[in-house]
Order: structure tokens, then C-alpha cells, then sequence
């Protein structure tokens, strides 16, 4: 059994004993403390709620929306959404805040509680320290039976989120129509089986061909969209003789696309292309994590502007969007944010943008992802002892490769020449993430194996 409290959100297994898993308690605990939150935060007393179609979401749902009425908080009910719908629906709706009831990429065993402020973005660290500490001192009293509040179901809600994407300037359903589509989806059997498939035939998709579109919550495969996990709609993209595969993840903000011929795209280029297209026609910065392709930048400065890294983490990468006034950003997991629309990872926005793209560069998928800078990203980690300083050994990595450019605003980023390699601590586990980039998949292991490799003599002396 696992639970872990962050900044982000709480996330769990389901089952087991309070405090080891996310059980019935625990969520009250954490929403108790989020609602809590808001009333001393806000003037607004409605909350949005919305879930993924994990098995375990129905449950999930009722304790979140009793603890909430238990506290004289509105719940507006999205009930099946998608992530990026939630966030949109509490600007809409002028709500105080809102939760989404999704653990993402992981496993059907996993749930969570990811919280938003009253603008829709996710909550800041300080935050969510605050709520954290609200949670463990348990102090506030819930509302007595004349202040308790009600729950509205809403409908409509990813409707609503679709029209506003066919409303954006750089949307061009004529030309997607006119190329006469034939997709192939893989919704992993959540609610982006209800969403994209909407969405595709609002643009004009001639053929949609859906793979595992029912909202089940039932993953037929590891829900996160890496290559290893997407080889049926690969096959299926290829026997259909289909333009374009689209893979999202459960709660909708991640994108994959395979090619024509069932390679991958790459979700490291879904944001790539994406920022392409809309730097065509809009003039301005761009933003990625540390961890995300040199792609982005490379293709930034071809357009003759700035591009910037922020820390990893999605509330990380929007704050540095909006201090840097950038018209495009996200990660490179595929998470495209478009501030046009929303501060948020958005599938939905990335596959219009995407299709808009492709029809009028008049290429193939394979074609257009040929005219990018060609990198490869290895991504590894070295498990260590609990008791180890790991900041005595950053410390020391930094000293060896002081006359590399260094980023230390998100663990140790150390570049060389076009090929960098990226060192983060896990907030959870005595680990370090060593990401590496550079032009072939043999060099990024080799730097890969290099940097562990000095890891083991720093920690051997």
C-alpha cells in the first residue's frame, strides 16, 4: 500500500490501513482540509469536482462530495471528465476552487485528489504545505444541519470545452475536413474515449476507429502512453492504412501519436510540433522543463525567439509561462499548455493544434516529424541507500563539471555542446533521475552510463 502527500495532490493505492493507503478516512481527511482551505481563502463557496473512469472513481466520488457538503461547500458535479474540462469549468462556473478525482498515468489501483485554485491551476507549494498541515492538525468543525451544502450535477461540460477549442484562431477545421482523416484512438478505456472522439468529429475527422473508447476505467494495458505500452495501436494504425494513431492517457492531459506507418511520433514532439505551428502565426516565448527535448529550444530559435526552462512540474512550468509572457509551453510526457485556452496540459487542445497543423503543412505524420531536430532521451535511475547525503553528492558533480554550463533550479542540469543530462531527487525515494539527451539513443546511454558511473566513485571516494 502506498499514499503520497504532495504539493500536487494525494495519491495512493486503494485499500489498506489509514496513512498507508488512500482509504475512506484519508480522503476525508485531505478534502476536510482542502475545503477548510478554501473557506478561508475565498468569498465563492462552490467547489468543481470531476474523475476519471478508474474502477475505484464512484467510490472516491461520494466520500469527496459527503465531505464537502459536510463542510457548507456547493459541489458542482461534472461526474466522467477529463482534466483540462475540470480546470475549464471552474473559471466558468466562478467557483472557489475544484478537485480532480484522477491518478493520471498510474495503474488502475491508484487513485487521487489533485487540487485547483479558484483560476483553475493547479495550487501553488506554499499551498499546498498550508492544506497539508491543515490535514494533520485536524482543528476545524464541520457545518451544523441548516449550512450544509448541496450537490448539482452538471452536463454539458466537455461540449462546452470542445466549442471553446473550434472557436481558437489557429484551429482550421476546413483543412483538417478537406484531408478527409482516418484516425485510430486508444482511450485506455477512460474518459477520454468520450471526449476525443467528440472532438475529432467536431473537426472533421472523415473515420475515427476506436480502440478501448469505453469509459470502463478497465486499462487494457499500462495506462501511461510510452512506446512499450502502445503496440496494438500501432498494429491497428497500420493495417487500417490510418493517417494518424492518438493515444491519451486517463485523465486527458497527456497526448501520444503514431505515425502512418505505426512508429511513435514521439511525446516528446508532441509539444515540439505543436509550438511549431502555433509559432507560425503567433510571435512569442515558449517554456518546457528541464527534462523535456533541447527540440523545443532549437525550434524556438528558429523563430527567432526566446525559449526558457523551468523546474519540473506543471505548476512550475506555468509560472515560468506567465513570467516569461510565452504563447505556448507544457512537458515533454506529452502535456501541452496553450494559454489561449487555459494555464493547463490539454490533449484535446494539442490534438486540434496538432491536425491543424498536419493538414496544412500537407505531410504525412512521418514526413512532418522528419523536418524536426532528430534527439533521443534516456531515462534512468539510481537507486542508493537512505542514509546517504544526496546533496553531498550533487555538491560533488557540480565541482567536477564546473566548467559546463549548470541549471540548479530543479536538482543539477550540466550541458554539453547539443546533449545535456539532467539529475533530480525523488521527493519520495532514495533515488536519483538521470535524464540524458543528445542526437543518437547510443550516445544519451553512454552519457547516461558516464554520469552514473561518477556517481559510484563520488559515493566509493
Amino acid at each position: 500500500m502506498t499514499l503520497i502527500t504532495s504539493i500536487s495532490g494525494i495519491r495512493g493505492t486503494i485499500g489498506g490501513a489509514e496513512g498507508e493507503g488512500l482509504t475512506p478516512l484519508d480522503i476525508v481527511k485531505f478534502t476536510s482540509a482542502y475545503a477548510f482551505w478554501l473557506k478561508n481563502n475565498s468569498k465563492k463557496n462552490k467547489v468543481v469536482i470531476g474523475r476519471d473512469a478508474r474502477i475505484s472513481g464512484p467510490m472516491v466520488r461520494q466520500l469527496v462530495i459527503g465531505t464537502l457538503q459536510a463542510c457548507g461547500l456547493k459541489v458542482l458535479d461534472l461526474g466522467l471528465s477529463t482534466t483540462p474540462t475540470v480546470e475549464m469549468a471552474v473559471v466558468w462556473e466562478d467557483a472557489a476552487g475544484g478537485i480532480i478525482l484522477t491518478a493520471s498515468h498510474n495503474p488502475k489501483q491508484w487513485n487521487a485528489l489533485k487540487l485547483l485554485n479558484e483560476k483553475g491551476e493547479f495550487i501553488s507549494a506554499a499551498e499546498g504545505e498550508t492544506i497539508l498541515k491543515m490535514a494533520e492538525e485536524r482543528t476545524q468543525a464541520y457545518s451544523e444541519i441548516d449550512d450544509l451544502g448541496e450537490c448539482i450535477e452538471l452536463s454539458g461540460s466537455i461540449e462546452k470545452h470542445i466549442e471553446a477549442i473550434l472557436s481558437l484562431p489557429l484551429v482550421d477545421v476546413e483543412a483538417i475536413r478537406a484531408k478527409k482523416y482516418r484516425i485510430v484512438v486508444d482511450a485506455v478505456n477512460s474518459t477520454g474515449g468520450i471526449a476525443v472522439p467528440q472532438l475529432l468529429k467536431a473537426l472533421g475527422v472523415d473515420e475515427v476507429i476506436q480502440l478501448y473508447c469505453e469509459p470502463t476505467g478497465r486499462f487494457p494495458h499500462n495506462p501511461e502512453p510510452l512506446p512499450e505500452h502502445l503496440v496494438e495501436i500501432s498494429g491497428e494504425v497500420r493495417r487500417s492504412k490510418a493517417h494518424l494513431g492518438i493515444v491519451v492517457d486517463p485523465d486527458v492531459d497527456r497526448l501520444a501519436l503514431v505515425c502512418e506507418d505505426g512508429e511513435m511520433f514521439g511525446e516528446e514532439y508532441t509539444l515540439v510540433a505543436v509550438a511549431d505551428y502555433v509559432l507560425r502565426h503567433t510571435p512569442g516565448n515558449t517554456v518546457s522543463n528541464l527534462s523535456s527535448t533541447r527540440a523545443l529550444k532549437d525550434i524556438t530559435q528558429k523563430h527567432n525567439m526566446e525559449y526558457f526552462a523551468s523546474a519540473v512540474g506543471e505548476v512550475n512550468v506555468v509560472e515560468m509561462m506567465k513570467a516569461k509572457n510565452a504563447i505556448i509551453g507544457g512537458e515533454g510526457n506529452g502535456g501541452v499548455i496553450y494559454p489561449e485556452l487555459h494555464y493547463g496540459r490539454d490533449a484535446l487542445v494539442g490534438i486540434a493544434l496538432f491536425l491543424s497543423h498536419l493538414a496544412k503543412s500537407d505531410k504525412s505524420a512521418k514526413a512532418l516529424k522528419m523536418t524536426y531536430p532528430s534527439y533521443h532521451i534516456s531515462k534512468n535511475k539510481i537507486e542508493l541507500d537512505p542514509s546517504i547525503d544526496l546533496d553531498k553528492v550533487f555538491n560533488a558533480m557540480e565541482e567536477k563539471y564546473l566548467k559546463q554550463p549548470i541549471n540548479k533550479i530543479d536538482g543539477l542540469k550540466i550541458e554539453f555542446d547539443d546533449q545535456w543530462v539532467h539529475l533530480r531527487k525523488s521527493n519520495t525515494e532514495p533515488i536519483i533521475r538521470v535524464y540524458a539527451e543528445s542526437q543518437t539513443e547510443s550516445t544519451a546511454q553512454y552519457l547516461t552510463d558516464k554520469i552514473k558511473m561518477d556517481i559510484k566513485n563520488i559515493l566509493t571516494g
